[in-house]
């Protein structure tokens, strides 16, 4: 456990990917926090977009794709991600995933923003598919390790590396792999073992941060943890303020995080009010097919204004064997809760879904801290923007494990073996004594930023939400230092500083753009048309209640 050539953290798409074809040159090891296959990717039901239509081409896809990200898309991202985008779907096709074919072509779906169809699936849940047969790839391969139920806790730095030539400071950090925190023994509050694993290349492949809100589509490993490891450790993050609300989860009190695919409406949902009133032809010419926070926001707005507590996704008027045969796990599992797809409207509400910001990071993966490289929903790469364009995700994450593959090569080769580092240093032995504490700290965060930080927002709101999550992150800091670790207390700490730092790109933001929207400053201004990035400097502070100013 203590030594490998590569550390991939994350087994979605983009990590399960990178390991595969490191395993090529060198030792990998994976770390997933619980089952290899709990993973965004696995909750991934619409698709991958690629050019093969007749009609279709890489200047639609990449035209689509800039008109989406509003003004914030790396034009040149955005072209090396589109060309690469069949070859990408073809090496999936020979690992084995079973992609949805018609008269012996790849089925091509539409979804909202795309001008034509070209949305390869595999049925309604792509995701499954493709996460399926990456793991039996990476389990047969003798060279990967695959590590299940170990959560890192924080990255191991060379200030905290024994054998160091002499006693200055570090002028550049570098990282050296992460500490791990074995959780498969540990109930309740009892304190799991936390030990160094230390590898040349350390790659962060850890998805999103859906559960720093408290609706979303994301599952329960989403905690951000990718992003709160690299702030701590000094890389930069950017345009975390861009957080994308998927327009249609299942609304129901027993469902939980239920994504409706937007391929739904791509072949003829529509969306109404409750008195059966379709709204969406009045808000933009693409109406359902409208770009996602255009959608999101429509629905908000109706449902504020109508008091309503949901409205309805309704593709009852297509062919019912039409349906069920595109949709069949979408149809199955709706009927789990006694909706029949095919005969009535669905309830649906927003729900936090994607983040496009996160760690700065080229397509190749490089960060700004030595020996890390970011890739997937981790990463801000510069494809999406101020907003991702329909199933370019697991696009983005095929393309960039392709580049990063690369740039850990060529990391390790210049790279010597790792220095052995300090053991984990535990500062609190204390049991947690109130649980209710805790329970209501990761209410609070989650709620705050729902109420405060989600859909739409304002100056007061966002200045409210910096002071709440500021005293709520010195409550759990204090708990940290106090308290013997579990894996909620780790992830408790990571949700409130993503939190925080969504909270303060937010706040530099004094302009509405993609999915940011302020009421305060309700149109795009030129000057805003950039990234905005967050470092951590000496005698700064980024994160205070009175900054918004970015660096």
């Amino acid at each position: 456990m203590s030594d490998t050539d590569v550390l991939v953290i994350g087994t979605g798409i983009a990590g399960l990917t990178l390991a595969l074809r490191c395993a090529a040159w060198g030792t990998v090891r994976v770390l997933s926090k619980r089952r290899a296959e709990d993973s965004n990717t696995n909750f991934a039901q619409g698709g991958i977009a690629a050019v093969f239509g007749a009609h279709d081409s890489f200047a639609d896809h990449v035209r689509d794709t800039l008109r989406c990200g509003a003004g914030l898309s790396d034009p040149e991202v955005v072209r090396t991600v589109v060309r690469e985008a069949p070859e990408q779907v073809r090496e999936l096709e020979r690992l084995g995933v079973p992609f949805t074919l018609e008269r012996g072509h790849l089925a091509l779906g539409r979804e909202g923003g795309h001008s034509h169809r070209r949305i390869v699936h595999a049925s309604d849940f792509t995701g499954r598919a493709i996460e399926r047969a990456l793991i039996e790839r990476v389990a047969a391969h003798p060279n990967i390790t695959v590590l299940e139920e170990q959560l890192a806790v924080d990255l191991i730095m060379a200030s905290r590396m024994h054998g160091r030539r002499d006693g200055r400071p570090v002028a550049r950090d570098r990282c050296w792999g992460a500490y791990v925190m074995d959780v498969r023994d540990t109930r309740g509050t009892e304190p799991a073992h936390i030990r160094p694993v230390t590898a040349r290349v350390t790659v962060l492949a850890t998805g999103g941060c859906g559960k720093v809100y408290l609706y979303t589509t994301n599952p329960d490993v989403a905690t951000g943890d990718g992003i709160a490891m690299a702030w701590r450790a000094g890389a930069t993050v950017e345009n975390l303020e861009f957080v994308q609300f998927h327009p249609t989860c299942l609304f129901h009190p027993q469902a939980k995080s239920f994504l409706l695919s937007e391929a739904l409406r791509g072949e003829g949902a529509v969306l109404r009010t409750l008195d059966g009133t379709r709204f969406m032809p009045a808000i933009h010419p693409q109406a359902e097919l409208a770009p996602r926070d255009v959608v999101a926001r429509a629905i908000d707005r109706e449902m504020k204004r109508r008091g309503d507590a949901h409205v309805w996704l309704d593709i009852s008027h297509r062919p019912a064997a039409r349906v069920k045969a595109r949709f069949p796990n979408i149809a199955a599992e709706l009927a789990r809760y006694g909706f029949d797809l095919t005969k009535q409207p669905i309830p649906v509400v927003p729900a936090a879904h994607y983040m496009c910001g996160g760690v700065r990071a080229t397509l190749a993966g490089r960060t700004s801290v030595p020996g890390l490289l970011a890739i997937g929903e981790t990463a801000s790469t510069g494809l999406h923007g101020a907003n991702r364009l329909a199933s370019n995700s697991l696009l983005e994450a095929l393309v960039a494990a392709h580049h990063a593959t690369g740039e850990a090569r060529r990391v390790m080769r210049r790279t010597p073996r790792p220095p052995r580092a300090e053991p984990w240093r535990a500062h609190g032995m204390r049991p947690s004594l109130e649980s209710v504490v805790f329970e209501h700290n990761w209410d609070a965060v989650r709620r705050a930023m729902w109420d405060l930080v989600g859909i739409v927002r304002t100056d007061q709101r966002l200045a409210f939400a910096s002071r709440r999550l500021a005293v709520m992150s010195e409550e759990i800091q204090h708990d940290y230092t106090r308290l013997k670790l579990t894996r909620d207390l780790v992830e408790l700490r990571n949700i409130a500083l993503v939190g925080r730092l969504i909270v303060a790109c937010a706040r530099a933001r004094r302009e509405s753009r993609g999915l940011h929207y302020n009421l305060d400053h309700p149109r795009p201004i030129a000057a805003f048309a950039h990234p905005t990035r967050l470092t951590r400097r000496a005698g700064r502070d980024p994160l205070a209640a009175r900054a918004w100013q970015p660096l």
